[in-house]
């Protein structure tokens, strides 16, 4: 089965940028520990150095084998579903999941596999587009001026998006508004601690923290 990413792959690695800011949420709500910290939707690989760097041994799953076949130099992985994670019950002490959870038409499901191979105490950490400030409903063409416009509810697949040299307008994106997204961790059975966003005046990233 072709992954929608498969044909944006090398594009991905070679040309797309990070958003700023993501780093350091991750790794602030992350923080230092040790023991395999799986990571859903790892594309590339791009986040294995920061969750190394913290003391972990990151690995990764996706369904794209055109992003696992450079995620494959960084951490060992596996092509599989998330929502249906191939690790038994109360196995992993840690798992994150970065700027994924637009791909992802069924996060709620994912969120549950997540309590589900989280030891118990084990930490989950989210960090996403804003749901607030990113979406098919927010123009971001002028960085000083952010416009908001009608849609915020509606969570429907689309790709339609404020700029033609990012993910969304290649491979589409579900909305989650601000309360969908929360209730669906606390709904999954996982206890948040803390939160984070970017520093930009309209915040790109919203991160959150939290544990079985």
């Amino acid at each position: 089965m072709e992954a929608a990413y498969d044909e944006i792959a090398d594009w991905y690695e070679q040309d797309f940028e990070p958003l700023p800011g993501l780093y350091r949420q991750l790794g602030q709500l992350l923080g230092a520990g040790d023991g395999v910290c799986l990571e859903v939707g790892c594309g590339t690989g791009a986040h294995a150095e920061t969750v190394r760097g913290l003391g972990w041994t990151p690995v990764g799953i996706d369904l794209s084998t055109g992003m696992l076949g450079y995620a494959i130099e960084r951490l060992p992985v596996a092509r599989a579903n998330a929502e249906r994670l191939p690790f038994a019950d109360d196995s992993v002490p840690a798992v994150v999941s970065v700027m994924v959870h637009t791909d992802m038409p069924a996060y709620p499901k994912v969120l549950r596999e997540v309590h589900r191979v989280l030891r118990p105490g084990g930490v989950f950490v989210h960090v996403g587009v804003h749901p607030c400030f990113c979406g098919h409903f927010a123009d971001r063409s002028d960085p000083d001026n952010i416009v908001i416009t009608p849609g915020y509810h509606d969570g429907s697949w689309t790709k339609k998006s404020w700029t033609d040299k990012g993910v969304r307008n290649r491979v589409g994106a579900k909305h989650y508004p601000l309360h969908e997204l929360l209730n669906a961790v606390t709904d999954a059975g996982l206890r948040m601690e803390r939160f984070g966003e970017g520093d930009e005046a309209a915040p790109i990233t919203f991160s959150v923290r939290a544990r079985k």
